[in-house]
């Protein structure tokens, strides 16, 4: 596993990559089971609404408590990509994007990444937590999860 941050003055970008002993198709239906979500990923609180195209979330996590997240879900290419995306460019926005690619051993690269651009971002960056080690927690436990 691999997890990386790389910034610049107006970018801020967290990302890891695993690979999965399950199908893209098995890993998938983890990743868009917004009621299971909590119960096998410990970054994740809660997860309210659909898991699809064009839906608005609301997400709960222990890194921010009393705080909920609202992305939306902006591409929906089962069972290869999906795009969460939230705020208002070119101020901030934040776009988290999950990528699933089938090996011919019946293995699973799962690659996600968290980008956070705007021009607010040299104003705020410093109050954002390091993501690298709840995307380390959030790939292991969608390993142990698919694999289980």
């Amino acid at each position: 596993m691999s997890t990386t941050k790389s910034e610049s003055t107006f970018r801020l970008q967290f990302d890891v990559e695993i690979s999965i002993a399950a199908t893209p198709e098995q890993v998938w239906a983890r990743l868009t089971d917004a009621v299971a979500f909590p119960t096998w990923n410990r970054t994740v609180t809660s997860i309210e609404g659909r898991i699809a195209k064009g839906e608005r979330l609301a997400i709960k996590v222990p890194l921010a408590p009393g705080r909920t997240f609202k992305p939306r879900v902006t591409v929906f290419e089962a069972p290869l990509r999906m795009v969460w995306s939230d705020g208002m460019a070119p101020m901030f926005k934040g776009v988290r994007t999950f990528r699933l690619m089938r090996h011919p051993d019946g293995t699973t690269s799962f690659a996600m990444s968290e980008s956070f651009k705007g021009v607010m971002l040299p104003l705020i960056k410093r109050a954002l937590p390091d993501f690298r080690d709840a995307f380390t927690t959030y790939a292991a436990d969608l390993k142990r999860a698919c694999e289980s």
